[in-house]
């Protein structure tokens, strides 16, 4: 089997390691699947895979005895298993697939040996989980200063970042995930983008028509986190 080149990766953590963290992590990549609603991760046990998205969306969700939300999104610019970058092998977040794909996995154990030898790799893995949480702390602010409409533009333009598509698989149920609210409460929101003419939605896809106004409308919640990701990425 060829072994993989870093020129043939579209993860973007993957396209910013020196040549040789690269070369330290290919013999153990494998290409995996991303099948919608797979779980990658489960709550509060072992991983035994890091993934590095190529194409495709994982959801990071929180659940609880009131539901699931969303906490996190992961596309092409990260990595699902934090948890294994920061010294540990299980958190209480969900990975679940929301929009199917491929991506690179590793075994934690081959993560774990990298990190422990290069402190290239480390840095660059690190300053992703600095900019995973601010995505989180944003998703925070706008779940509490926000009405529903604006939390689901910025999360309409997150998804969009990601999978890199005008036509989305966008599901009433999985927005309803996304923000928290229930099945009619999406429906309701979806009316303010949908008839100011941002985004049109059918047979459960968004198309995105008019970023500068969903940008509008998400307000400061979003462009701050993802302008960190690129300041980060371009740090390291």
């Amino acid at each position: 089997m060829l072994q993989l080149q870093q020129s043939d990766s579209r993860n973007r953590l993957l396209g910013a390691l020196a040549p040789g963290d690269f070369t330290r992590l290919a013999p153990a990549l494998e290409r995996w699947p991303l099948h919608l609603h797979d779980t990658l991760i489960r709550a509060h046990e072992p991983l035994s895979h890091a993934y590095f998205v190529e194409t495709g969306l994982v959801s990071l969700v929180a659940a609880t005895e009131g539901g699931r939300i969303e906490i996190g999104l992961v596309g092409q610019e990260g990595l699902a298993g934090v948890p294994l970058v920061l010294g540990t092998d299980r958190g209480p977040v969900l990975g679940i697939v929301q929009g199917g794909g491929e991506a690179l996995r590793i075994p934690a154990s081959a993560l774990r040996e990298a990190l422990q030898a290069s402190p290239g790799l480390r840095g660059v893995l690190g300053r992703y989980v600095l900019s995973l949480m601010i995505q989180m702390g944003y998703t925070v602010y706008a779940s509490a200063e926000l009405n529903v409409e604006a939390r689901l533009a910025r999360w309409i333009l997150m998804t969009h970042d990601r999978l890199n598509a005008e036509a989305m698989p966008l599901t009433h149920e999985f927005m309803a995930m996304m923000l928290g609210v229930r099945r009619t409460g999406v429906t309701a929101a979806l009316y303010v983008p949908t008839g100011a003419g941002m985004v049109r939605a059918s047979e459960g896809r968004i198309t995105v028509l008019d970023r500068d106004r969903l940008k509008d409308l998400a307000g400061d919640t979003y462009g701050p986190a993802e302008g960190e990701y690129e300041r980060l990425l371009a740090e390291a």
